[in-house]
Protein backbone atom coordinates (compact mmCIF):
# COMPACT_ATOMS: atom_id res chain seq x y z
CA UNK A 1 0.00 0.00 0.00
CA UNK A 2 1.80 3.44 -0.98
CA UNK A 3 2.69 5.69 1.58
CA UNK A 4 -0.06 8.42 1.93
CA UNK A 5 0.89 11.86 0.71
CA UNK A 6 1.82 14.87 2.94
CA UNK A 7 -0.95 17.41 3.41
CA UNK A 8 -0.61 20.15 0.61
CA UNK A 9 2.78 18.71 -0.98
CA UNK A 10 2.99 19.47 -4.64
CA UNK A 11 4.98 16.97 -6.99
CA UNK A 12 6.43 17.31 -9.98
CA UNK A 13 4.34 14.10 -11.36
CA UNK A 14 3.01 10.57 -10.39
CA UNK A 15 4.21 7.72 -11.76
CA UNK A 16 1.85 4.33 -11.53
CA UNK A 17 3.63 1.55 -12.45
CA UNK A 18 1.16 -1.86 -12.57
CA UNK A 19 3.80 -4.78 -11.69
CA UNK A 20 1.65 -6.86 -13.65
CA UNK A 21 2.67 -5.59 -16.78
CA UNK A 22 6.05 -6.09 -16.01
CA UNK A 23 6.35 -9.86 -17.81
CA UNK A 24 10.77 -9.81 -18.03
CA UNK A 25 13.10 -8.59 -15.96
CA UNK A 26 14.38 -4.88 -16.60
CA UNK A 27 17.88 -3.83 -17.17
CA UNK A 28 19.71 -0.50 -16.92
CA UNK A 29 21.24 -0.13 -20.09
CA UNK A 30 25.11 1.52 -20.36
CA UNK A 31 25.64 3.61 -19.07
CA UNK A 32 22.97 5.27 -17.65
CA UNK A 33 20.67 4.01 -14.77
CA UNK A 34 18.01 5.78 -16.13
CA UNK A 35 18.18 3.63 -19.65
CA UNK A 36 15.73 0.32 -18.67
CA UNK A 37 15.24 -2.25 -21.22
CA UNK A 38 13.21 -5.39 -21.06
CA UNK A 39 15.53 -8.40 -21.62
CA UNK A 40 14.61 -9.18 -24.53
CA UNK A 41 15.89 -5.75 -25.88
CA UNK A 42 19.19 -6.33 -25.18
CA UNK A 43 19.60 -10.59 -24.94
CA UNK A 44 22.67 -11.84 -26.55
CA UNK A 45 25.09 -8.92 -25.47
CA UNK A 46 28.36 -10.53 -24.93
CA UNK A 47 29.01 -9.93 -21.48
CA UNK A 48 33.06 -10.11 -20.04
CA UNK A 49 32.98 -9.07 -16.32
CA UNK A 50 30.28 -9.70 -13.53
CA UNK A 51 30.14 -7.82 -10.28
CA UNK A 52 27.76 -8.82 -7.74
CA UNK A 53 27.83 -6.49 -4.87
CA UNK A 54 27.55 -3.21 -3.51
CA UNK A 55 25.84 -1.68 -0.19
CA UNK A 56 22.75 -2.13 -1.85
CA UNK A 57 23.02 -6.14 -2.06
CA UNK A 58 21.88 -8.06 0.59
CA UNK A 59 22.54 -11.51 2.16
CA UNK A 60 19.66 -13.41 0.13
CA UNK A 61 21.12 -11.94 -3.47
CA UNK A 62 24.78 -13.75 -3.12
CA UNK A 63 22.72 -16.59 -1.21
CA UNK A 64 20.56 -16.69 -4.67
CA UNK A 65 23.89 -16.33 -6.93
CA UNK A 66 25.41 -19.14 -5.13
CA UNK A 67 23.01 -21.61 -6.09
CA UNK A 68 23.08 -20.56 -9.62
CA UNK A 69 26.58 -21.16 -9.17
CA UNK A 70 26.76 -24.00 -7.47
CA UNK A 71 28.81 -26.57 -8.89
CA UNK A 72 29.88 -24.59 -12.07
CA UNK A 73 33.55 -23.77 -12.93
CA UNK A 74 35.11 -22.42 -15.69
CA UNK A 75 33.28 -19.60 -16.37
CA UNK A 76 33.55 -17.57 -19.06
CA UNK A 77 33.57 -14.04 -17.61
CA UNK A 78 35.96 -12.69 -14.32
CA UNK A 79 32.94 -12.70 -11.65
CA UNK A 80 34.01 -10.34 -9.18
CA UNK A 81 31.97 -10.57 -5.56
CA UNK A 82 31.73 -8.13 -2.79
CA UNK A 83 29.40 -8.27 0.05
CA UNK A 84 28.72 -5.42 1.74
CA UNK A 85 29.59 -5.90 5.01
CA UNK A 86 32.11 -8.11 7.26
CA UNK A 87 29.09 -9.93 9.01
CA UNK A 88 27.82 -10.31 5.52
CA UNK A 89 31.19 -12.55 4.83
CA UNK A 90 31.23 -14.13 7.34
CA UNK A 91 27.54 -16.05 7.27
CA UNK A 92 28.35 -16.54 3.78
CA UNK A 93 31.77 -17.91 4.95
CA UNK A 94 29.89 -19.82 7.78
CA UNK A 95 26.95 -21.39 5.25
CA UNK A 96 29.27 -22.29 2.49
CA UNK A 97 28.89 -19.95 -0.14
CA UNK A 98 32.02 -18.48 0.11
CA UNK A 99 33.29 -21.68 -1.01
CA UNK A 100 30.82 -22.34 -3.75
CA UNK A 101 31.39 -18.91 -5.21
CA UNK A 102 34.87 -19.31 -5.17
CA UNK A 103 35.36 -22.86 -6.75
CA UNK A 104 33.21 -21.18 -9.34
CA UNK A 105 35.90 -18.76 -10.08
CA UNK A 106 34.72 -15.95 -8.60
CA UNK A 107 36.95 -13.36 -7.00
CA UNK A 108 36.24 -12.43 -3.77
CA UNK A 109 36.91 -8.90 -2.67
CA UNK A 110 36.98 -7.30 0.35
CA UNK A 111 34.02 -6.56 1.81
CA UNK A 112 32.68 -2.89 0.84
CA UNK A 113 32.00 -0.40 -2.35
CA UNK A 114 35.03 -2.48 -4.38
CA UNK A 115 33.90 -2.14 -7.84
CA UNK A 116 31.12 -0.06 -7.02
CA UNK A 117 33.18 2.82 -6.78
CA UNK A 118 36.48 1.54 -8.28
CA UNK A 119 38.71 2.39 -5.26
CA UNK A 120 39.90 -1.28 -4.88
CA UNK A 121 39.47 -2.35 -8.59
CA UNK A 122 38.41 -1.77 -11.68
CA UNK A 123 37.16 -3.79 -14.59
CA UNK A 124 39.04 -4.27 -17.49
CA UNK A 125 39.57 -1.46 -20.35
CA UNK A 126 36.76 -1.06 -22.98
CA UNK A 127 34.77 -4.28 -21.39
CA UNK A 128 30.99 -5.00 -21.27
CA UNK A 129 30.06 -6.00 -17.53
CA UNK A 130 26.84 -6.71 -15.56
CA UNK A 131 26.59 -5.60 -12.01
CA UNK A 132 24.58 -5.25 -8.96
CA UNK A 133 25.47 -2.43 -7.92
CA UNK A 134 22.70 1.40 -8.36
CA UNK A 135 24.92 2.99 -10.36
CA UNK A 136 26.88 2.71 -14.05
CA UNK A 137 27.88 6.13 -15.28
CA UNK A 138 30.79 6.08 -17.55
CA UNK A 139 34.30 5.07 -16.19
CA UNK A 140 32.58 4.29 -12.63
CA UNK A 141 33.64 0.50 -12.60
CA UNK A 142 36.65 1.04 -15.49
CA UNK A 143 37.55 3.32 -18.56
CA UNK A 144 35.73 2.96 -21.41
CA UNK A 145 33.52 -0.22 -20.19
CA UNK A 146 30.06 -0.63 -21.18
CA UNK A 147 28.14 -1.38 -17.70
CA UNK A 148 24.30 -2.98 -17.14
CA UNK A 149 22.71 -3.28 -13.69
CA UNK A 150 20.68 -6.06 -13.40
CA UNK A 151 19.71 -8.43 -10.36
CA UNK A 152 21.98 -11.30 -8.84
CA UNK A 153 20.32 -13.88 -10.27
CA UNK A 154 20.56 -12.49 -14.20
CA UNK A 155 24.22 -11.46 -12.98
CA UNK A 156 24.86 -15.15 -12.07
CA UNK A 157 23.17 -16.40 -15.24
CA UNK A 158 25.39 -14.09 -17.06
CA UNK A 159 28.72 -15.49 -15.79
CA UNK A 160 27.76 -18.83 -16.83
CA UNK A 161 26.84 -18.25 -20.58
CA UNK A 162 29.19 -14.94 -21.05
CA UNK A 163 26.09 -13.22 -22.75
CA UNK A 164 22.79 -11.94 -20.98
CA UNK A 165 20.42 -15.07 -21.88
CA UNK A 166 16.57 -14.90 -23.12
CA UNK A 167 13.92 -14.81 -21.59
CA UNK A 168 13.67 -18.47 -22.18
CA UNK A 169 17.18 -19.27 -20.85
CA UNK A 170 17.12 -17.63 -17.74
CA UNK A 171 13.27 -19.22 -17.24
CA UNK A 172 15.46 -22.39 -17.38
CA UNK A 173 13.12 -23.37 -20.52
CA UNK A 174 15.57 -23.20 -23.34
CA UNK A 175 18.38 -25.83 -23.71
Amino acid sequence: MPAAARAGAEYAAVIEIDMNEITEPLLACPNDPDDVKPLSAVQGDQIDEVFIGSCMTNIGHFRAAGKILDGKSDLPTRLWIAPPTKMDAMILNEEGYYSVLGKSGARMEMPGCSLCMGNQAQIKKGSTAISTSTRNFPNRLGIDTRVYLSSAELAAVCALMGRIPTVAELAGNDP
